[in-house]
């Protein structure tokens, strides 16, 4: 007698003779004698009874075919096998016509996921065709039936599913000073120890290339300045020699001679040591800028993983105040000032400068000058970014201006906002450290749930009671995919867990990642906090204080909850203002199919990131980030504040330096600045102007305006979603 059933997805399920018979009945509608109960009955039974305890959905339909074939009905058992051949194409038509769209290259939310990758490439349609065959994979055969329930009913979104199978970790902060110290064996290439800055500046690439391979996530250098600089003076070193080797001279005694600043100087007047150190000083100089252009060149232009998608790489920097830490400093922003090719603002690394009081911020600080330049190359180039190290959250009780290794000791960021700092299960520090995954909350759909409770407090009850549910799901659904991904072998990601991840250079090859990744993050993050006020009470944040009081209640909730997941399960839990990018429409448009067009929240393509005011409402920067501020706070796996900045900031430093003030008096920790950048596509042109239709340089058409899509940028807004292009187009100055 059959007692349970195997599903196509692999789940174990009780038996139900009522489908049987629903499926016998369908294929009798369709002939010129219908139904029979009597039959049907007789079938079902016979079935039930003389079948296996444990039988599969295919097994059982191909006793209801051989019944059929067997009775007095064998027209039935025709249509019964046709029915089966329709089923199993419609399963399979969802596949084929999303393959279809990748094969015909077509623009949509399916090729547009991510605006990085060319997806029209050869590589590019073979990512997406392995990334579109794999996430079925992951809902039959790796979620849980709470957490499949909770993705199909657009409750929740895992982010990089397609990725779950191979047991990667997201990201990484890269300890880079082993890399150029020790070198390093990747696979089948090998990299030896740096002697120079120009090798420095080559190994700092493929670092980050070959862990991207590693990881579905981005890769970032948290100290950049402190790590290459040894390599200034070591290249110095070099330039004494060669006059050495040129004069015959010993110069040894200026190997290590006090150097204030590398600054180029002319050599007219000076003569003796004096004109030989500043001739060395000088070739220095064109040195470092040279790896520094090449390093961002490398950076736009070598190619990790499929489809043409270039490294989403990330470097922090800013607050070495050595004279060869200075000299990194300056040369990166200068070369980023320049732009690469025909002048073109880069796109990646993603730069973040490091806002340190006493160090890179002040005008008495040794760094400030290094500070106006960075409002100045932020102002025409977008970066960098800047994370603020006196934000009370983004501080470290061993922190030393003395520290020549305090870089330790401060937070960094990846360019798009991921954080990592805080850790319950070893050193508190970002180096070595990543996320290991995180998914997204639909607080916006708890919250429509909820609208038709009349009694606000009643609703708002029972919204916490649904949000509380889902987090319980997120919470045992990141605990799940942990469980899967520490049962990796250390060779399976030769860099990070050879070099880069925090401990795992007392890993052998065959040891499992298990005892080291703990090290890491589980994110809990969330969309939409405006539509979700909405609907709760009318109003979102940036408009009323009681919604303003109600957001920071629910996103306190969330980082309660997972403070209390880390407790119970082991982990370090850390809530995430999500940065959607794929999913800023996904979530939208399956809850206006089923709720409708809701005025104020499903009304438009996408949902607010995160925490975020709206993008259509017009507020001032000041009033932005008073609303924004209290959230960086909560959600210590990673957030951002922007501003839309209106006309030409190329002139316009100061505007910049006004931005992050406020992140010093508002206690905000990362931010970035939006503003006027049109780029020909044709030669690379850029200018500022407000509307520009013809390329003065070249005379081309085809304008297109840089934008940040999340928290990097993109150099075409072809490649963006349509949810995404909707929410460019609503995005309103702050002023």
């Amino acid at each position: 007698m059959i007692q349970t059933v195997v599903k196509r997805d692999g789940r174990i399920v009780g038996y139900n003779e009522e489908k049987i018979k629903a499926a016998i009945r369908k294929a009798m509608l369709q002939t010129e004698l219908g139904e029979d109960d009597s039959l049907i009955e007789k079938i079902a039974d016979r079935i039930g009874i003389t079948g296996n305890e444990q039988m599969t959905v295919e097994e059982i339909q191909d006793r209801v075919e051989l019944e059929l074939m067997n009775s007095p009905r064998k027209e039935v058992a025709k249509k019964y096998i046709a029915y089966r051949d329709q089923r199993s194409i419609a399963r399979q038509a969802k596949t084929r016509d999303i393959f279809l769209q990748i094969i015909e290259a077509k623009s949509n939310d399916i090729t547009r996921e991510n605006a990085n990758m060319n997806a029209e490439s050869p590589a590019g349609m073979m990512m997406k065709f392995a990334s579109e065959s794999t996430k079925p994979f992951v809902d039959d055969y790796l979620l849980s039936p709470e957490a499949r329930e909770a993705v199909n009913g657009n409750y929740l979104h895992i982010h990089d599913k397609d990725y779950y199978p191979t047991k990667s970790l997201t990201c990484v902060q890269h300890p880079l000073d082993k890399i150029l110290k020790y070198g390093f064996v990747a696979g089948h290439g090998e990299s030896r120890p740096a002697k120079r800055i120009e090798t420095a500046s080559i190994i700092s690439c493929i670092s980050m290339e070959t862990a991207q391979n590693e990881m579905h996530g981005g890769q970032a250098i948290p100290a950049f300045d402190f790590y290459l600089a040894p390599f200034v003076r070591s290249s110095y070193i070099e330039e004494v020699k060669t006059i050495e080797d040129f004069t015959g001279l010993d110069l040894a005694h200026l190997y290590q001679a006090p150097i204030d600043d590398y600054l180029k100087k002319d050599l007219e007047g000076l003569s003796g040591d004096e004109r030989y150190k500043q001739h060395a000083i000088n070739r220095t100089v064109g040195r470092v800028h040279q790896a520094m252009e090449a390093f961002i060149h490398n950076m736009n232009t070598i190619h990790s993983r499929g489809g043409n998608q270039v490294v989403f790489s990330s470097i922090n920097y800013g607050t070495d105040t050595s004279a060869e830490g200075r000299c990194i400093i300056r040369e990166v922003l200068n070369s980023t000032y320049e732009g690469v090719g025909n002048g073109a603002t880069a796109i990646f690394p993603i730069q973040i400068w490091k806002k340190k009081r006493g160090v890179s911020y002040l005008p008495e600080d040794r760094n400030y000058d290094l500070y106006q330049l960075a409002c100045k190359v932020t102002a025409r180039r977008f970066f960098p970014n800047f994370v603020n190290l006196d934000a009370s959250f983004n501080q470290h009780e061993k922190w030393r201006a003395d520290d020549p290794e305090r870089y330790r000791y401060e937070v960094a960021t990846m360019g798009c906002r991921t954080r990592v700092f805080e850790n319950r299960f070893g050193e508190k520090t970002s180096i070595g450290r990543g996320n290991l995954s995180f998914t997204t909350l639909n607080i916006v759909r708890l919250a429509i749930e909820c609208m038709e409770i009349q009694d606000k407090e009643e609703r708002i009850v029972i919204f916490f009671k649904k949000l509380d549910q889902l987090l319980e799901v997120a919470a045992h659904q990141l605990c799940d995919r942990y469980d899967f991904q520490k049962t990796a072998l250390a060779k399976q990601f030769p860099l990070l867990m050879s070099r880069l991840w925090l401990g795992a250079e007392n890993l052998d090859r065959d040891d499992t990642v298990e005892s080291v990744i703990n090290q890491g993050t589980l994110g809990i993050g969330f969309i939409g906090l405006a539509e979700c006020l909405i609907a709760l009470i009318g109003k979102h944040h940036g408009e009323s204080e009681e919604a303003q009081e109600l957001g920071l209640k629910i996103v306190s909730f969330m980082r309660s909850r997972a403070n209390s997941f880390s407790e119970r399960y082991g982990h370090n839990f850390s809530v995430l203002a999500t940065p959607a990018e794929g999913l800023s429409g996904k979530f939208t448009a399956k809850d206006k199919k089923k709720f409708g067009v809701i005025p104020g929240i499903t009304d438009k393509e996408y949902y607010t990131n995160s925490n975020h005011v709206p993008v259509y409402y017009h507020c001032s920067p000041r009033h932005k980030a008073k609303i924004e501020a209290p959230y960086h706070e909560m959600t210590r796996g990673g957030h951002i504040f922007y501003v839309e900045i209106d006309g030409d900031a190329t002139h316009n430093p100061e505007a910049i330096a006004n931005i992050v003030d406020l992140m010093d008096k508002y206690d905000i920790g990362y931010c970035s600045v939006n503003h006027n950048r049109n780029r020909c596509m044709d030669c690379g042109y850029e200018d500022a102007q407000a509307s520009l239709d013809t390329c003065p340089r070249c005379g081309g058409h085809s304008i297109d305006k840089l934008q940040r899509i999340t928290g990097y940028l993109v150099g075409t807004t072809e490649r963006w979603n349509k949810a995404k292009l909707a929410e460019l187009n609503d995005r309103v100055v702050h002023k």
